[in-house]
């Protein structure tokens, strides 16, 4: 299994950026995908994240009406298009895949840096 996160880099403030999560190796379809965040020094924490048919979307209250995560289930993509970035959404993102009572996977990080 393998998910190959893209799209970071620098932006000021107010801007934009999409974030993509590339999913192979293995049937999604029973799984939720999403993206975490960790900060220097702070733990990683979700960011949003859905189930693979679509059919629910969560998002943590810090960024709801800001970002938002969808796939392509026909490429195996995910992403998270984040717009009106703040500072405080500087963090590495990571992709992962989820289902219950399995092992989550995760990818690579990518590194987001808004400036004030």
């Amino acid at each position: 299994v393998q998910l190959q996160a893209s799209g970071g880099g620098m932006v000021q403030a107010g801007g934009s950026l999409r974030l993509s999560c590339a999913a192979s190796g293995r049937d999604f379809s029973n799984y939720a995908l999403g993206w975490f965040r960790q900060a220097p020094g702070k733990e990683r924490r979700i960011v949003a994240a859905m189930r693979w048919n679509g059919a629910r979307t969560v998002y943590a209250d810090s960024v709801k009406g800001r970002f938002t995560i969808s796939r392509d289930s026909a490429k195996n993509m995910v992403y998270l298009q984040m717009n009106s970035l703040k500072p405080e959404d500087t963090a590495v993102y990571y992709c992962y895949a989820w289902r219950a009572g399995y092992n989550p996977y995760w990818g690579q990080g990518t590194l987001v840096t808004v400036s004030s």
